[in-house]
């Protein structure tokens, strides 16, 4: 069985919040299109929601707007939210048991910020054997410098996406993972 999950699509990482990435509202878009493809085939969908629980953290402080998940990929009644204080979405969560009852093999994967998040929970997911594909333009992050070295944004998403494609990870574009997954579903029936 195949599930969506959703990593931290939140709004302190759009416009107007506190640490807006580069190209959210274009991310989010993107997975709303495959939220919408997963949510038309049945399949699951599990929803990953970060609050920050580190001292002198700046964002997703607990108790602000900006921990919200954003309008575009809002769950619906009956959708898994998890609720997590660390990069790692199993670290000390029920996402693995989440998975494990709904017999989850392969998961899709959108999400914030690509370097962090959606990085640590493909690794943990792939360490702990479940197949891994990241829809790749419904992914976004932010422009980081290291030691006076600055790497825009598309270097940083870049890198980090051909690294997890050299681990084992699929990647594929949201058009693409929307078309096959309501391929998997056949046309509507018609009256």
């Amino acid at each position: 069985m195949e599930a969506l999950l959703l990593v931290d699509i939140q709004k302190d990482y759009f416009p107007g919040g506190n640490m807006p990435l580069v190209g959210a509202d274009e991310a989010a878009a993107k997975a709303a299109s495959v939220l919408a493809a997963f949510r038309g085939a049945g399949l699951p969908v599990i929803h990953v929601r970060h609050e920050a629980a580190r001292p002198g953290a700046t964002f997703f402080l607990p108790g602000t707007t900006g921990t919200e998940i954003h309008p575009a990929v809002a769950p619906l009644p009956g959708e898994a939210v998890v609720l997590k204080h660390f990069p790692n979405s199993f670290r000390e969560t029920g996402l693995g048991f989440l998975l494990d009852e709904g017999r989850i093999e392969r998961l899709t994967v959108c999400g914030m910020m690509t370097h962090m998040c959606v990085d640590a929970g493909v690794r943990a997911a792939m360490d702990l054997g479940l197949s891994c594909s990241v829809v790749h333009d419904a992914c976004a992050t932010r422009n980081l410098e290291f030691e006076g070295v600055a790497a825009p944004a598309a270097q940083v998403q870049a890198a980090f996406l051909a690294a997890l494609f050299a681990a084992g990870a699929g990647m594929a574009p949201a058009a693409e993972v929307a078309r096959t997954i309501g391929a998997s579903v056949g046309p509507a029936p018609t009256n």
